[in-house]
């Protein structure tokens, strides 16, 4: 699912129009970077948090030409999912 068939698909199951639904999601995606930017914890109840990990540097290997690199740190978004997102998946 994309954001325009999300979008759609709030729209199709609530009484809002489709620009009210629109900037909603754009303002919970704003917040949420935001908030993940600044290294804060994104938790939302029965469904997953988002929090930001730092990845150490590492070798790897170049497919190509198989020499040996080095891969730079950085930082990574990861997200666990909550309880009742996971018991719905299953």
């Amino acid at each position: 699912m994309n954001k325009k068939e999300l979008i759609n698909a709030i729209t199709d199951q609530s009484n809002l129009n489709k620009e009210t639904v629109t900037t909603g999601i754009d303002v919970l995606l704003c917040v949420m970077s935001k908030a993940l930017a600044s290294g804060e914890k994104v938790n939302i109840a029965n469904f997953g948090s988002l929090s930001v990990v730092e990845k150490k540097v590492r070798k790897g290997i170049n497919p190509m030409t198989q020499e040996s690199i080095l891969i730079p740190a950085k930082k990574s978004v990861k997200f666990k999912a909550g309880g009742e997102l996971s018991d719905k998946v299953q």
